[in-house]
Order: C-alpha cells, then sequence, then structure tokens
C-alpha cells in the first residue's frame, strides 16, 4: 500500500461526434478536391459511397444552402452557403499566426534556428524567429531584411515572386542583376520549390527555405531553417528538407493552396 487513494486510469478519448455529418462530409470534400461541379454517380464514387447513398445527404446539403444542383445538367456544385462560408474564412486568414506554432516545432525538431519572413517594401522581411537550443551566431531578429542574394529567404522570394514585384520593389537594375547572376539557381529553386544556401553569410552555416502559397498560389511567407552545416549533412539531417517542405505544404493547403498534380 503507498498511502494514496486508488484513482482510477483516465482513459483518453477523442471528442463524440456525429457520424451521419462525418460521412456526408465526404462529398463536400469531393467536390473541393475536384474543383468542378459534378453528376451524381461521379461525385458519389469520388466520395467513396454509392449514389443511393450519396442523394439523401446531398438533398439536406441543398436545403442548407451547402450544395446546389444545376436544373439543366443535373450536376452538383457547391451551394450559396458554402461560398458564403468561403469568403468569411478568407477574410480571417492570417498565416503568420498559423505559421509561428510551426516554425516553433520545426526549432525543437531540427534543433536549428526557424524563422517565417514575409516580402515587404525593402524585400524579404522576418517577421518571426524561434531559436534552437543552441542559437546560431548569425544576427538576426524581427525586422531583418535577408539579402536577396545571399541568403535562401531572398532567394525563395526572388524565384518566385514575379518579376514586376521584385523591381518594384529592389528597382529595375538591382532585380535585373539578381535574376541575371542567379539565373541557374533561381531555376532550380522554381524546379525543386525549396531554396539553400551554403557558407554564403557565415561559414559553417547553412539555410532552407520552402514557400507558403495562399489559394491563388501566389507566394505569402517562407519558412527558413538556418543551422550548422554540419547538421544538414549528417544521417539525421537528410529527413529535415522533407519535413520543412511537408509543413510549408501543409499551411499552404490550409490557406486553401491546391498543388497541381
Amino acid at each position: 500500500m503507498t498511502g494514496l487513494p486508488d484513482t482510477p486510469p483516465t482513459l483518453s478519448r477523442a471528442p463524440r461526434g456525429i457520424q451521419s455529418i462525418e460521412v456526408g462530409g465526404q462529398l463536400l470534400h469531393a467536390l473541393v478536391n475536384e474543383g468542378r461541379a459534378l453528376p451524381l454517380t461521379e461525385l458519389a464514387r469520388c466520395a467513396g459511397m454509392a449514389p443511393a447513398k450519396a442523394h439523401p445527404y446531398l438533398v439536406s446539403f441543398q436545403k442548407v444552402g451547402l450544395v446546389e444542383q444545376d436544373l439543366d445538367s443535373g450536376r452538383y456544385g457547391l451551394g450559396p452557403l458554402a461560398l458564403q462560408m468561403g469568403w468569411i474564412g478568407l477574410q480571417q486568414v492570417d498565416p503568420v499566426r498559423w505559421a509561428t506554432p510551426v516554425i516553433e516545432r520545426l526549432a525543437e525538431q531540427t534543433l536549428m534556428t526557424a524563422a517565417l519572413a514575409v516580402w515587404g517594401n525593402q524585400g524579404a522581411t522576418l517577421v518571426r524567429l524561434a531559436h534552437a537550443p543552441t542559437p546560431v551566431h548569425v544576427a538576426m531578429r524581427h525586422g531583418t531584411v535577408m539579402g536577396v542574394s545571399e541568403t535562401a529567404t531572398g532567394r525563395l522570394f526572388a524565384a518566385l515572386l514575379p518579376t514586376e514585384v521584385l523591381q518594384r520593389t529592389l528597382g529595375p537594375k538591382t532585380a535585373r542583376q539578381v535574376q541575371s547572376s542567379l539565373s541557374a539557381e533561381l531555376e532550380a529553386i522554381r524546379q525543386s520549390d525549396m531554396a539553400r544556401v551554403d557558407d554564403t553569410v557565415v561559414n559553417g552555416v547553412s539555410a532552407l527555405a520552402a514557400p507558403v502559397r495562399d489559394a491563388q498560389g501566389e507566394l505569402v511567407l517562407s519558412l527558413t531553417l538556418i543551422g550548422p552545416g554540419a547538421t544538414l549533412a549528417s544521417r539525421e539531417g537528410g529527413a529535415i528538407p522533407g519535413l520543412l517542405q511537408q509543413e510549408a505544404a501543409a499551411l499552404s493547403a490550409r490557406l486553401g493552396w491546391r498543388a497541381r498534380a
């Protein structure tokens, strides 16, 4: 006996939901994923259910405005309530707030300093930092403008932003010089959807940057990892680029971006 009162074990249970709503929600997911109105049989197939099972859900969704049916073609598409919900959702989007816990998690998982940057009126600008347990000795703070030629963050924006945006911010001459001198590197970034630099700012320090896109596919911020080059060169470090891209893709999906197949 320990002298402590007997305490029944606490079981971790998922919150109870309504199964029929979850099942019917598969039809809404199918409409979003396909991005177009669908006939009943195709919509049901995409949702993984029989047409006879799907139809009653669609009738109810039409009544509340989540789905509407074209009277001529019979196809089902998203309804007015779904569109209104989408617009309200866009108004509530805050990419930096959503990404802040992501960089904190990345710093803990990778033991590298993680950062968020947006394109400001002077260029790629840090807006959030999450330091690694052993910070990298690079002068960075909120508001730091990252060099467009020598940093992974700067190169990412240079590769993915429209030319007119770069010229408006950097000036036409500087923008052309960057695009000309780094043409091969910028094209590699477009192909891989990631920027990497080694030893360009501080010897022994490497950086990775991955894009976060909005629903229109426009670059809204970068996720950047900065740390010792030896970390990325290690066996464990080989998983870091994939982890960074995975987190960036998840944020992009939350912002409405649908990657092209």
